[in-house]
C-alpha cells in the first residue's frame, strides 16, 4: 500500500486479505469489533491526556493505531455491503460543508 493510496485501493487490499483469510464475518460481529476498537481509543486517550494511567505503568500511547484499526473495522463493514466510502466520504464532506459553513464562526 502506497501513501497516496485511496480508500478504493485501501477497500480493496483489506477485502483481499479478508477473502484470502476466510471471509468476512458477520454483520453483527464486525459492528463489535468496531465498537471495541473505540473502547480501545478510548482507554489510550484517557492514558494519553492524563485520566487514567495504564496498567503495569505502560507509558507508550497507541492513538494512531488504534484509529487504524476502527478504519479497518469500518471498512470491512462497507466492504461487506459494498458501500464506496470514496463517495461516502465526498458527499459526508459536501453535507458538513454546506450544512455547517456558517456554523462555528
Amino acid at each position: 500500500m502506497s501513501e497516496k493510496s485511496s480508500l478504493k485501493d485501501i477497500q480493496r487490499i483489506i477485502h483481499d486479505w479478508i477473502i484470502k483469510h476466510g471471509g468476512y464475518w458477520t454483520p453483527l460481529a464486525m459492528l463489535s469489533a468496531v465498537i471495541e476498537e473505540v473502547g480501545e481509543l478510548a482507554k489510550e486517550i484517557n492514558h494519553l491526556e492524563g485520566y487514567k494511567p495504564k496498567k503495569n505503568n505502560i507509558k507508550e500511547a497507541k492513538v494512531g493505531e488504534e484509529l487504524a484499526d476502527i478504519i479497518y473495522a469500518v471498512v470491512c463493514i462497507a466492504n461487506y455491503y459494498k458501500i464506496d466510502l470514496n463517495t461516502e466520504l465526498k458527499n459526508v464532506i459536501e453535507k458538513y460543508s454546506e450544512r455547517d459553513s456558517n456554523r462555528f464562526t
